[in-house]
């Protein structure tokens, strides 16, 4: 009977604590729903200044709950590790350069016609809508006003996130799209080719004519509004983003690092030449020498329409894909120099431990903080110099390993 009373009591015990657990677990989701509450309601004043009516404004917070799941994906961002080899060649593909082609074909009218009127070739628009969402395969799974408000209540870069917010309330309030059809990335990137609200507002277009711009449902405003924007920000109509070239035996980098965005002849002065063999079309042209694996692989003359695709998203990586896919999707190939078998991409600590590496070896660096600066820079020149490398000054996995030799 003594037993049994104890076991009694120990579950009455344990009710009891789970009882204040699920009492404190609502008060916890309480706290958080007032926060979220008083969060929604300072926004208000700032909003209706914007000219957001009050209708669409209750819409778009409609069920809103702060997002935990945004504000992780925040502190998941990992170290960039990959080469710019490993990050093309999950990226352009074969069968990303099939469905450029398909896309081409399917919207053959739209693109030509949105080239007319924006001065920006079809296959550069494809790329880009390839890049980001797959041609409209994936656009994203977040409500775009949810995902916004939480970064902005979470704190992280909060003034850009509340403007961007704001004027996705805005977006929403002209009646360009509906709350719950308003979806994008976790960081507010929208529609087809992913534009952040502030870009929708100041180059989205109605390409169609229906009186909306649509870049979530309509492929033509989508397409028509990404050349409106390659054109804002000085496109080239006619011309490419870049060439492959191949560097001569002995090529000065010691001049050719100093000497930034020169013309195509003065690079020709130097030895530079396409890898085609043939002539560059236009000497006077501006462009600038990028060696993404150095001088051991692929190199390219770049021209002022790949800084205009860096501003859809500012790397170089980023923008070689697109001009290597809208390449491919036009009937190009491959790159004439392969990438450097083995080459890998290098960690923090690898970079400590190269720094360290070249102190050892006699090359100073400074302090080993993983930082490649100009030091880091000068020892590893200093070391290709040395042993009759390419003075490329490039940082890798390769070099890693050839000092742990």
């Amino acid at each position: 009977m003594l037993v049994g009373t104890e076991k009694y009591h120990a579950l009455v015990a344990t009710i009891r604590n789970l009882a204040l657990v699920a009492v404190l677990g609502m008060s916890g989701t309480g706290a958080a729903m007032a926060n979220s509450t008083s969060f929604v309601r300072s926004l208000w004043p700032e909003a209706a200044a914007r000219g957001v009516s009050r209708s669409a404004f209750d819409a778009a917070f409609a069920n809103y709950r702060f997002l935990p799941k945004v504000m992780e994906l925040t502190r998941k961002q990992p170290e960039f590790t990959s080469t710019v080899a490993d990050y093309l060649n999950k990226r352009v593909t074969d069968s990303q350069a099939r469905k450029g082609r398909a896309m081409r074909s399917e919207w053959s009218q739209t693109l030509a016609g949105a080239a007319q009127r924006y001065g920006v070739q079809p296959e550069i628009v494809l790329a880009i809508w390839g890049m980001e969402t797959n041609y409209g395969g994936f656009m994203g799974g977040n409500n775009t006003i949810h995902a916004l408000a939480s970064l902005t209540e979470g704190g992280y870069r909060a003034s850009y996130f509340k403007g961007e917010l704001l004027t996705a309330l805005r977006i929403i309030s002209d009646g360009n799209i509906t709350p719950n059809n308003m979806v994008g990335s976790w960081a507010g990137a929208m529609g087809h080719t992913q534009f952040m609200p502030s870009s929708y507002m100041r180059y989205a277009v109605d390409y169609n004519g229906d009186g909306r711009k649509d870049i979530w449902k309509s492929v033509p405003d989508a397409l028509g509004s990404t050349a409106n924007y390659l054109k804002s920000f000085g496109w080239q109509y006619g011309e490419t983003w870049g060439y492959e070239v191949r560097l001569p035996s002995g090529f000065d980098f010691d001049r050719a690092r100093g000497m930034g965005k020169v013309s195509i002849a003065t690079w020709e002065n130097m030895g530079i030449q396409r890898v085609s063999g043939r002539p560059f079309p236009r000497p006077s042209d501006i462009t600038r020498l990028y060696m993404p694996a150095g001088a051991t692989g692929p190199v390219f003359l770049l021209t002022p329409n790949f800084d205009v695709i860096k501003r859809y998203n500012n790397s170089d990586s980023y923008a070689l894909a697109v001009g290597h896919l809208a390449d491919r999707i036009i009937g190009g190939g491959d790159f004439a120099t392969p990438w450097p078998a083995g080459n890998y991409g290098l960690g923090a600590s690898q970079r400590v431990e190269l720094q360290q590496r070249l102190n050892k070896a006699g090359y100073s660096v400074g302090a080993a903080d993983g930082v490649i600066g100009p030091k880091t820079r000068a020892a590893v020149i200093a070391y290709q110099k040395r042993h009759g490398l390419p003075a490329d000054g490039y940082v890798s996995g390769l070099l890693l390993n050839a000092l742990k030799r």
